[in-house]
């Protein structure tokens, strides 16, 4: 094959899925001249499994892309059939709001978007391998010989790597939707010395809406007042389409019990390690025996199609078991299939071979982000492509890279497992792996991270002019109801009775009025009126600061004590060979991980607490030089 030079960019990008759009766009908006090459430009942020974006823990790192200046909230906010926040009975912690989006639509805004963008060129092209000189990544070699070199590189080629579909006993080269896969990359990383991992991940089929009988299952709308991703969205009115409830039951269970010996998960044939918290139907059937049934959700995938996504149905069964099983839901006697569901397997990269900035510890300039790293979610995958975006552009511009920490964002908590402790399945960010989750809130994303968008490019003067203004409106309405007092008038006695509620004996702060469980910021300024409305965002930070105040300070307390560990660097010089009463399994963690701090030394599964004091005891006496 003849090699020719195809030309010179700051960053290229290799792929077009969540991650790579995320990517390429802060890369160019920061300032560096930026290639994306993707497999096929009609895939570019294409949804090959639910056209759904957020939902708990999910839906918070889009609210924090978008506080980085990401692109993800905005595009959906245009794009929705549905916005549902989840979990509004209980407290901020778990709250998240969660969107259909219309899958076509989506896609064609985030190319467009892409196309606009003056420092970015799109093109499209497969990539067989990298350049490396003097072991540093300096660009791509694609499979028609064009030669594209960089001083920074970011892989997200998601599940194409070395992708194959499986349904039933079919099995066949292929990336997701039946698209040209990634060979020679995959060969390639493991020529350099890269450890990958097979991973697998699972679709259902899709169905004719007008073959379902929707008499037979619940409606679930969306929000009567939807809100929006994006704190950039003024007006959120486009028309909703309702999803649909319906439930498996004895004969669906029965149906692929019998057919269990057909199927890839249950035979020799599924090689990739599947994801523990998105499992197959069949799977479930196994795991759960003793459940008489299980929610399937019927999810529209756009206003201009008849095709429906059969949430909770992801399976590998072959074609007939699956028209079999659709068939036995309430609402779906007489479905039509349109599309059959499959398994795809597909190559990772363990993630604990990277840095906390997404640059690889083994070939300087090269970055991955993404289902590549071993993560699952179109939102984990965009929240690795904005930061490694941010960072190999930053890295171009010879500057410090971006590290969010564990207290400052879900993404923060991502990419520090995944660094840190690796993964043996498909990562899926959950609440329960945020120590700090009340204060990574759904609610309060621009306050974490606008600060940090705007000081690396990515926020507008415009916008952050609004945030400062908020922020100053909030401070002005706590401060209001921290020094109005309450009196026991007859009409606060009476509103307190029909709440339920213990009356006045004296005055109270409008404040501490307003931490009773049953007592609403409305209700508040129904007593003591401003002068002039806040905004919904406004009272709703002012109504959450004061009502959770303490539980919110204990949370701070507890990050003052990590930060303290976080200071305590470890020098990159450091022989933990050298380390008397270090464990063997620490020592081999250690040198494996190579953690930045104490804090995230201590955090190395295999690594414990009496590995770190020592650790702590031999950096602290000095007998190593300091870190440069």
């Amino acid at each position: 094959m003849q090699v020719y030079e195809a030309g010179h960019y700051d960053v290229i990008v290799v792929g077009a899925g969540h991650a790579g759009v995320e990517a390429g766009l802060a890369s160019g908006r920061m300032g560096a001249k930026t290639l994306i090459l993707t497999i096929n430009l009609d895939m570019v942020a294409f949804m090959p499994c639910n056209p759904s974006v957020g939902g708990p823990a999910k839906g918070v790192v889009v609210r924090e892309i978008d506080a980085l200046g990401g692109e993800m909230g905005r595009n959906t906010d245009k794009t929705y059939v549905q916005m549902r926040m989840l979990n509004t009975g209980k407290g901020p912690a778990v709250r998240a709001l969660r969107a259909q989006s219309d899958k076509w639509d989506y896609q064609h805004e985030m190319k467009h978007m892409i196309e606009k963008e003056d420092n970015i060129t799109l093109r499209q092209g497969l990539v067989d391998q990298l350049v490396i000189e003097d072991g540093t990544c300096r660009g791509v070699i694609t499979n028609g010989g064009a030669k594209y070199t960089a001083d920074a590189v970011v892989l997200t080629t998601g599940t194409f790597s070395r992708g194959e579909i499986i349904v039933g006993e079919l099995r066949y080269s292929s990336g997701p939707n039946n698209q040209q896969p990634s060979i020679k990359l995959s060969e390639h990383l493991e020529e350099l010395g890269f450890e990958l991992r097979r991973f697998k991940t699972g679709t259902p089929p899709r169905v004719k809406s007008s073959s379902i009988d929707y008499s037979q299952t619940e409606e679930q709308p969306g929000d009567e007042k939807p809100r929006a991703f994006s704190y950039e969205t003024e007006k959120m009115d486009l028309p909703q389409l309702p999803c649909w409830l319906t439930y498996t039951n004895e004969a669906t269970h029965e149906i692929i019990g019998d057919n269990l010996h057909r199927s890839p998960m249950f035979t020799a044939t599924k090689k990739g390690t599947g994801a523990r918290y998105c499992p197959s139907i069949e799977d479930k059937i196994v795991r759960f025996s003793d459940k008489p049934r299980h929610q399937i959700f019927l999810e529209p995938e756009g206003r201009n199609t008849e095709e429906v996504y059969v949430q909770g149905l992801s399976t590998s069964l072959p074609e007939d078991v699956q028209e079999a099983m659709l068939r036995t839901l309430p609402g779906l006697a007489n479905v039509e299939m349109m599309r059959v569901g499959y398994a795809i397997e597909y190559d990772a990269v363990m993630p604990d071979q990277l840095w906390p900035s997404l640059e690889t510890k083994r070939i300087p300039g090269l970055f991955t982000a993404g289902q590549i790293n071993g993560t699952s979610g179109y939102e984990e995958a965009a929240g690795q492509g904005l930061m490694a975006g941010i960072n190999a552009c930053r890295k171009v511009q010879g500057k410090e890279p971006v590290i969010l920490g564990r207290d400052q964002a879900y993404i923060g908590v991502l990419i520090d497992d995944l660094v840190t402790k690796g993964t043996e399945e498909p990562y899926r960010l959950l609440t329960s792996r945020a120590e700090y989750r009340l204060l990574l809130r759904h609610d309060n994303a621009d306050l974490r991270l606008t600060e940090i968008g705007h000081e690396i490019g990515l926020i507008s003067d415009e916008r952050y002019a609004r945030f400062i203004q908020k922020k100053e409106q909030v401070a002005e309405e706590k401060h209001r109801l921290e020094t109005t007092r309450i009196k026991p008038t007859p009409a606060v006695q009476q509103m307190l009775r029909d709440l339920g509620s213990a009356e006045l004996k004296d005055g109270v702060l409008a404040a501490d009025f307003l931490r009773r469980p049953e007592m609403t910021y409305e209700k508040i300024c129904e007593i003591v009126p401003r002068e002039t409305s806040v905004s919904q965002d406004v009272a709703e930070q002012v109504e959450i600061q004061i009502k959770y105040e303490g539980y919110i300070e204990k949370s701070y307390q507890q990050v003052e004590k990590m930060k303290r560990m976080e200071d305590k660097k470890i020098p990159d010089n450091i022989d933990y060979d050298a380390i008397f009463g270090l464990a063997t399994e620490a020592v081999e963690k250690l040198k494996k991980i190579q953690p930045l701090s104490i804090a995230q030394a201590s955090r190395i599964s295999g690594v414990n607490p009496a590995d770190i004091s020592i650790l702590l005891v031999y950096i602290e006496q000095g007998k190593i030089a300091k870190i440069r």
